[in-house]
């Protein structure tokens, strides 16, 4: 672990490796930026393109204006715009279908860039080294290349800004942008030129072939976390640049290649989310299921022990003959629903408490209401709304009972003639 540090040290006392370290977080953090749009408008697939349709540009570029920087980036940003017009155009004028369309013109355009690199280096005598184009090469990045890619996330960051409302109609209402006064063709193309933008200032951090991780993973990742567009686009940023930072990290500890590091890292935050984020995680949506299925077990056995309005001690024996639980089983969920303050235990019965009682009134009024609510709203026979209210009184909450019940003109008994308790 010593000499890892001192090497992580090291690196970063050269300026190369400084100049590594601040372009790999710029690189993530507008990946991550654009990525959400890219996410929600359902643009994965050109993103992809985008990133490889780049190649023919990087070739002609070189042959005429040799190896610059510079060159490198203007005709990758117009390889990128005609393989963005070509894929449009095809799907809008061509019987084919969207992604076909895609798959087409980046397959063609990439393998036009590999011809080319290819016959550069074995007849003309250069060597432009394709695996730099393909996966990157960060330790490589010298001043120009900082200073191009800080240029790129300042134009992408204020026209995101100046075009928030735009992006964000187009990407949620589309139908709504004519109405606005919004040119959804406009948005559009603006769209393949911010993502042609993002590939280039990429390029040298992770190569084309990975770029499209540090697009979509972050974003997919920050839409597991929130639904507020900006509170996404800043969670977005923040884990791209963190995916980035990170990979750069353990490429230099353990002499991993560093675009694949920071794919690979993007991707496992990505997994910690999906598993652990709130409300939509694995994890999460496991356990809010688990406590909606012990609070259904528990409301049913509040349902046994409750008669409307009266309470008294019930032997457990007798209820669990009525219960789908043996008296073992019962018995300890009769334990929890004492720690609950819902009943209390004395030996072998138990009764309901005050909040037991509450509960379980609350549950029948749901159940006979909705009866209620089938028959006379949908028109239902009274022995076809048993088991369909038996479901959907777990679920209704206390707002929607009270208006239900308005609704209904407070009815006084059920279909079936049994009082319903206010």
């Amino acid at each position: 672990m010593h000499e890892i540090n001192e090497q992580i040290i090291q690196f970063f006392a050269l300026e190369s490796g400084l100049r590594a370290l601040i372009a790999s977080i710029m690189v993530g953090g507008l990946c991550g930026l654009l990525g959400c749009f890219i996410v929600l408008r359902n643009m994965s697939l050109i993103g992809d393109a985008l990133s490889h349709a780049i190649l023919p540009g990087i070739v002609v570029a070189f042959v005429i204006f040799g190896y610059s920087t510079v060159a490198f980036f203007s005709g990758s940003v117009v390889a990128g715009l005609f393989a963005a017009l070509l894929i449009t155009w095809m799907q809008r004028n061509v019987r084919v279908k969207n992604d076909a369309a895609i798959g087409i013109i980046f397959t063609f355009m990439f393998s036009l860039g590999i011809i080319g690199i290819s016959w550069l280096s074995h007849h003309q005598g250069v060597h432009l080294d394709l695996k730099d184009f393909l996966f990157g090469n960060i330790l490589a990045v010298d001043q120009t290349d900082v200073w191009m890619t800080l240029s790129m996330v300042v134009v992408v960051t204020l026209v995101l800004i100046i075009y928030y409302r735009d992006l964000f109609v187009t990407s949620f209402q589309s139908d709504l942008a004519n109405t606005l006064g919004i040119h959804p063709d406009f948005i559009h193309y603006l769209m393949m030129t911010l993502l042609s933008l993002s590939v280039v200032a990429s390029l040298r951090s992770v190569g084309v072939i990975l770029v499209v991780a540090m697009l979509i993973t972050p974003a997919s990742a920050a839409l597991l976390i929130s639904d507020r567009l900006p509170k996404v686009l800043a969670t977005s940023a923040i884990l791209g640049m963190i995916s980035a930072m990170t990979g750069l990290l353990l490429s230099i500890a353990y002499d991993f290649p560093p675009g694949p590091s920071m794919a690979v890292v993007t991707t496992l935050i990505y997994l910690m989310i999906m598993l652990f984020a709130p409300q939509r995680g694995i994890v999460s949506r496991w356990r809010i299921k688990r406590k909606q299925e012990l609070r259904i077990v528990i409301e049913d056995i509040l349902k046994l022990l409750t008669r409307t309005g009266e309470q008294k001690s019930t032997a457990i024996d007798q209820i669990a003959r009525r219960s789908i639980h043996s008296s073992e089983a019962l018995r300890k969920w009769l334990n929890k629903m004492k720690k609950l303050g819902l009943v209390k235990l004395n030996n072998d019965e138990v009764c309901l408490t005050e909040n037991g009682s509450l509960r379980a009134n609350q549950l029948i009024r749901a159940h006979r209401l909705w009866e209620v609510y089938l028959v006379e709203e949908l028109g239902l026979n009274p022995d076809q709304i048993h088991e369909e209210a038996e479901k959907f009184e777990h679920s209704l909450s206390t707002e929607d009972i009270d208006e239900m019940d308005q609704r209904l003109g407070f009815p006084d008994v059920d279909p079936h003639g049994s009082p319903i308790p206010r």
